[in-house]
Order: C-alpha cells, then structure tokens, then sequence
C-alpha cells in the first residue's frame, strides 16, 4: 500500500474536525477572538440553532484590510510568535486555528475595521478566498457563518436538533457572561432575544444569567495563598441541585473542566449535601500563567497544572472556610416539618383549565424524551408485582397507626401491615399522573397569591417542552416575563409553598435525562410523585391516613414505588410469635 500527502482542503477538514464540532464551538472560538480583541460589547445572533447562520459582531480593535486575508489563514496569530510564549499564554486564543477550520466546513463572511475610518469585508465560500472590498466602518468585527457543515454531510449529520444546539449556544455564552462581567453580551434566536446583559458586577451578572433568587443565596469567595488568588461565589443550600451543570470553574478567566477542582469543591460540602446533589459555584482561579498549561485540549477546556495538588488544597480549604456561614442558613422547610400543610386539605378543585390560561407549544420533535426516573431499579420489578399481598379489605381501617411520622401500621387478618407513607403516596401520584396525560387533568387548588418563578434560560427552555404535562398534573401556568411564569394554581396533593421546589426539581430531572429518554411522561410522571408526596416527617390526621391507604389500594400496582422500592411490609402472626418465643 501506498502514502500519499494529504491534500490540504483534508487537511484543513480534519484540523477543523478537532475545533468546530457544532454551532457552539463555532460560538465560543468567535467570542474568545472579541474578547481577545478587548471587546466590551458583542452581539451574537444565530437562526435554526446555528444550523443556518451564525452571526458574531464586537467593538474590539479590529483588523486592516490587509490583515483579513491572513487572519483566516491556519497557523497565522497576533498573539504568541515564539515557542516560550506558550508557557505564559494571557490570551484566550493563541493557535491561529479558529477561522480557518471554520472557514473549511462553512461559508464565512468577515467585516472589520480597525478606527481608521475605513472597513474591509472578505467573503471566504468553499474554503475558498474571495477578494477583499470596502465596507463601512462598523468599530470592529463582524463574522457571519452560514450553512455549518454543508460541504461535510458526515458532520451535518451528527449535529442534534436546533433547540438543542441553542442550548449548547447559551451554556456558551454564559460561561463567557460570568468570566467577563464587565462585557456585555446579547444572544438572539430567529428575532427572540435570550440573553441581554450589561456590564455588571459578578453577583449582578449571575442574577442576570439565572434568576432573582440566586443573588440572595450566594456567598462570596476570597482566597489570597501567595501568588494564588481564587475568587467568585458558592450557593448555599437553596441553590444545591439534583443534576450537574451549575459548575462554573475558571483558570485565568478561562472556562475549564477539571474533576480533581471540581472535587474539591464537592469535598467541602460533603457533610451539606446528599450524594447526588451539586452545589452552584462560579470560582475564578488566578494562577501565573508559567505555573499551568493551557495546550493540552483542542478545546482547550482542560489544563496541567504545575502543583495541582496544592490548588485543590488551597481551594478546598477556601470554600469549607466560606461555606460555614450556611449552618446558619439552611432553609425553614429543612427543620419545621410541623409548619408543613396538610396535603389532604379540603380546597376546592378545579379540574378544566381557563380558555385564557397561556398554552405553549412545543416546536419540532423531542428527538431523545426522557426515560423514567429509574423506573428500572428492580431487573424483578414485574415478578414482584405479582406477588400477592393484603387487599384493602383485609387492613382494620378503624385502626390505623402513624408510627414516627414515616410509617403506617394496620392490623390484617394473618397479622400486620407496614406501609411507608412517603411511597405508598408516590405510587398514587404516579398512577394518577399517567392517567391525567391522556385524560382528564388532576384537581388543582387555586393560590390565593400567584407565585412568580424566574429561570435560567435554557431551563425555561425545558419548561416550555414539559408545559402541557403540568398542566395535566394540576398546575396552572401563565407566563409573565421573558422567562419567567406565575403559578395560579397547583396539584390538590402538594403542599403549599412547596411549588417552587417542585417545578424546579422535575425541571432538573427532565434536563438531566432528556437527552437519553425512552418514555418523557413516564419520567415526568414519576419525577413529581417523588417531589409532591408527603415525606418522612410529615403528620398525618387520621382521615388523611385512612385516605391514603384507599387511594394506595385503588391503584393498579400498590406494592411498590415507581422507582421499585416497596411499600407495604407484613409481618404475620407466626413471625410475630416466634419473636416473642411464644412457638
């Protein structure tokens, strides 16, 4: 067999297949040269999730018209020209890769001026150079993408549906939001703003990213250890979450991923939070540039560090240090269960929603819905539920027993029953939900006060998927900003006050799993039994208990929780007996 070279355009193809792979690297790489370029402004506007365009526009220094022909040139750079300068790189690019792997797998038009009063456009289609022409002068650069991947149908097909590309596209953008706050950033999809900040403080720019409520619950960060300075804020315990993603960790400005940092971080809220949750934080770690290594990623997501051992020490040590303080801020409903309300109250319901309540529509196809809620935990799960147990009319109704606010406990004839209050209500929920999504809503109970709740944008995106369903768990929902809703009324089962954390924890299952799902409303539907039912600690009246064990035996499955986990334990007679030596 032979060799032969490669050709260039292969050779560009390939070199750009290891930084662009969808519209969100195309995204990053542009906003790296504004900010590189001193920008403190920059516009980004993309149509159909950057499939069809992609559009970045700054106010930095720009470039001459002489400059444009080799700033799309592989291995051209203003911003390292010697082998020492890769080991003290201040820039966040320093390859000369960018455009012209971008300009190898689609069509690329570039505006600019540098304040001489002139501008230059160069359009590159092909991979092919056009001819530099005047242009106004727009005080800075201008670079439109179009038709991402066309000439590499390979590629193009691997690239996920346009909402799902706009969430890489904001994940982007904000984590360049909270890097340089005092830049501010636009982001417009097909004509509808999504981001829109100003230069603001930190603090400022994290309400602006997220929500209202975040501010509130962030504590600031200082660490000064010789020549390190780590800084930025960590949530208390109001902002842990269920999935992965509110992580911000920064080198020098510049957005990496590092488990052992991360680590760190969890280590020092490990007595806090439960396996499974993730505390916010967005920590910026200033480090001398001769001390870490920045070239080990195409994306340059991931770094060496000199000492890495003393940085997860030191950053360790700062956040358990900060963190203190939230012993005292552990939220009420962590430590009164007694001020919860009564999940049976009798308030009247509404089971037909208003014609003026505001339905949004899904757009496109769910490509990947969400699989449920580790609705496979038991390989057993089917045998299990064949199993025979006590019927309904074999437990004494009339006396019927909490136990520890956690567990019921009612005589049978063979013996007695021990049922967990917290699944045998989930179980309910379940079946009642996936009943409502192809029927007749759930019966909601009015709020005397709407409750207004603020997201982040693309978890506002995932609302916008999961609307109708909670709607046909009980909740009514108008919208009332950009992205934000008020609930009017919620599910007759859920406590009140407890919506906010009940939205946003189906929101975050929903977020975590969609993108592997087998059955969305399946997830759906137990992801709010979980959330909703009553918990372990909370009292129950006898007429509630009563109630519960009817609704528990009315169900089609009234053994096990959706998760697979049991509900009901019996413990005969005999059994009963031999503990007590009486056989």
């Amino acid at each position: 067999m032979n060799i032969y070279p490669l050709s260039e355009d292969l050779r560009n193809k390939i070199s750009a297949g290891e930084v662009v792979e969808r519209p969100a690297s195309v995204v990053k790489e542009l906003l790296e040269n504004s900010i590189d370029a001193g920008a403190t402004e920059i516009e980004i506007v993309i149509e159909k999730g950057g499939h069809q365009t992609i559009q970045v526009r700054d106010n930095g220094h720009g470039m001459s018209a002489e400059d444009l022909p080799a700033s799309v040139k592989r291995y051209h750079t203003s911003k390292i020209s010697e082998l020492d300068d890769l080991f003290s790189i201040h820039t966040l690019g320093f390859r000369g890769e960018a455009l012209a792997s971008i300009a190898s797998v689609a069509d690329l038009s570039i505006i600019s001026s540098n304040g001489d009063g002139t501008g230059a456009e160069l359009p590159i289609k092909n991979g092919k150079l056009g001819k530099v022409q005047p242009a106004p002068e727009i005080g800075g650069t201008e670079i439109t993408i179009r038709n991402l991947f066309n000439n590499t149908p390979a590629r193009k097909k691997f690239l996920k549906s346009p909402r799902t590309e706009l969430r890489k596209v904001i994940d982007v953008v904000r984590r360049f939001g909270l890097a340089y706050p005092e830049v501010g950033f636009s982001l417009t999809s097909d004509t509808r703003k999504i981001v829109n900040v100003l230069s603001e403080s930190l603090d400022e720019r994290i309400n602006s990213l997220f929500d209202r409520t975040y501010r509130k619950n962030l504590l600031p960060l200082t660490i000064s250890k010789g020549d390190y300075i780590f800084s930025g804020f960590v949530g208390n315990l109001n902002l842990v979450r269920r999935r992965p993603g509110e992580q911000y960790l920064f080198l020098n400005r510049r957005f990496i991923k590092d488990r052992l940092l991360n680590s760190a971080v969890y280590s020092a809220y490990r007595s806090l939070v439960k396996r499974g949750e993730f505390p916010f934080f967005v920590i910026n770690l200033i480090i001398p540039a001769d001390q870490v290594d920045v070239n080990v990623h195409p994306m340059k997501i991931e770094a060496r560090f000199k000492d890495e051992w003393r940085v997860y020490h030191v950053l360790k040590s700062g956040v358990t240090n900060t963190i203190e303080t939230i012993l005292k801020t552990i939220p009420d409903f962590d430590k009164q269960k007694e001020n919860y309300q009564s999940f049976f109250n009798n308030i009247p319901a509404i089971n037909n929603p208003d014609q003026d309540k505001l339905h949004f529509q899904s757009q496109g196809t769910q490509e990947q819905p969400v699989q449920p809620a580790q609705l496979n935990r038991a390989k057993d799960y089917a045998s299990r539920l064949a199993k025979p147990g006590p019927e309904t009319d074999d437990i004494a109704i009339d006396r019927i027993w909490q136990v520890h606010s956690k567990y019921i406990v009612s005589e049978i004839s063979s013996g007695l029953v021990i049922i967990d209050q917290h699944v045998a209500h989930e179980r309910v929920l379940y079946e009642e939900a996936m009943i409502a999504f192809e029927s007749t809503a759930m019966a909601s109970q009015i709020l005397l006060f709407p409750e207004v709740l603020e997201f982040s944008s693309d978890e506002f995106d995932g609302l916008l998927d999961i609307l109708p369903y909670l709607e046909k768990i009980g909740f009514k929902i108008k919208k009332a900003g950009d992205f934000s809703i008020s609930v009017e009324a919620t599910p007759s089962d859920i406590s009140w006050g407890n919506e906010r954390q009940v939205i946003r924890e189906i929101i975050d299952d929903f977020l975590e799993t969609r993108e592997t799902s087998s059955s969305y409303k399946e997830g759906l539907a137990a992801s709010f039994a979980c959330k909703a039912a009553v918990k372990a600690g909370d009292q129950l009246t006898q007429e509630e208990l009563q109630l519960l064990v009817n609704r528990l035996f009315a169900t089609e499955h009234p053994y096990y929780c959706p998760h697979g986990r049991p509900i009901i334990v019996q413990m005969s007679l005999d059994e009963l007996d031999k503990r007590f030596e009486r056989v």
